[in-house]
């Protein structure tokens, strides 16, 4: 993901040795130190409270790297246009 977001600093979960924290951990931690959080986990919104929150989240329709990286112009454009606290699920093809 750090390859199309050039302007932005990226990290994943387990460069930032967070592999093994649940959603609302995982959540929490990352409100401290990002303004968005990624993740291809569908059901996010269904199992997290996410009302309140300061960070942005955009949710993938997939983790194929393929296809991520095919729909790159869609997705550079949901990220510059997520605001604090927003949700957004993004469908890609």
């Amino acid at each position: 993901m750090h390859k199309l977001l050039t302007g932005h600093d990226c990290v994943s979960t387990q460069w930032r040795g967070w592999g093994g924290i649940k959603n609302g951990d995982l959540i929490r931690l990352a409100e401290e130190e990002f303004d968005l959080f990624i993740t291809s986990d569908q059901n996010l919104r269904y199992q997290q409270n996410l009302s309140g929150r300061r960070i942005a989240i955009l949710e993938l329709s997939t983790n194929d790297l393929r296809r991520i990286l095919a729909a790159s112009g869609v997705i550079v454009a949901a990220v510059d246009a997520s605001g604090t606290g927003s949700f957004r699920h993004l469908d890609i093809p």
